[in-house]
């Protein structure tokens, strides 16, 4: 099966939605349109309809979409179990080990809570895709405004095994300001150094930093390197547990 067309749609100040869309099929499929207008016109510029709706978790700058979409395309609502009472309309749920149907192509749910308690990403392997909301960012994480740093770290733990060439299509456009907090951190890590630079050209030409990979990630992003000794000893923690350390980088991140 070929791979998804996977076309990232500016929101808001600085959200990403997502189009998924199957050639073969001719479906497509959103993930966290937190606004309807922007999708509806990427959806009419492409000649497209929209087949399904995919949440990640609840906050509005990721549903706020939902009603008019499925409104004005009858698409189904797929989203996290957990978070039910949260976001109205849901006509399939879903929760940690499940997969799920996505326009025909499999996704396995893994439950990543931290950001929110019920949060949820998407992994559909035929693409080497992941959607994983606000639990990881290119060279961060999301605040951590519902979880524990046990969660948030295992959520983590758990996303950064999947294959490296897994591309990353996360909620929002921070990687500059991202990059700036893990240099202050990390700043004798020669590939974060080139990768900051990288972003700061693509930012200036006003293009997105968005999909990394998890390669570029374990390289460069010091919350999925809480384990490591070194990121450790860089924040004063040497010897420590890596859950403490991950909620250590979290702070400090919190009020850089």
């Amino acid at each position: 099966m070929a791979a998804l067309e996977i076309v990232l749609v500016p929101a808001l100040s600085d959200n990403y939605v997502y189009l998924l869309h199957d050639a073969a099929s001719g479906k497509t499929a959103v993930v966290d349109p937190g606004e309807a207008a922007p999708v509806e016109a990427a959806l009419k510029q492409r000649g497209w309809t929209l087949s399904q709706i995919v949440n990640t978790h609840h906050h509005a700058d990721h549903i706020d979409g939902n009603e008019a979409l499925k409104a004005r395309y009858g698409a189904p609502l797929v989203g996290p179990r957990a978070e039910k009472a949260r976001i109205p309309g849901m006509d399939v749920t879903v929760g940690d080990g499940d997969t799920v149907d996505i326009i025909g192509h499999t996704a396995t749910v893994y439950e990543t809570p931290g950001h929110t308690t019920g949060h949820i990403a998407f992994h559909i392997p035929d693409s080497a895709a992941l959607f994983c909301g606000d639990t990881l960012f290119a060279l961060g994480c999301g605040r951590m405004f519902e979880g524990t740093p046990a969660q948030f770290w295992k959520s983590l733990s758990t996303l950064r095994a999947l294959p490296a060439e897994t591309r990353i299509y996360c909620g929002h456009e921070y990687t500059q300001s991202n990059a700036r907090f893990a240099l202050a951190i990390d700043g004798g890590n020669a590939r974060l150094k080139a990768r900051a630079e990288e972003i700061d050209r693509k930012r200036a030409a006003g293009q997105p930093t968005v999909p990394s990979t998890i390669a570029d990630e374990l390289d460069t992003n010091p919350f999925l390197r809480a384990d490591d000794p070194a990121m450790a000893a860089a924040v004063g923690m040497t010897g420590a547990d890596p859950t403490a350390v991950f909620a250590e980088i979290r702070r400090r991140k919190d009020s850089f």
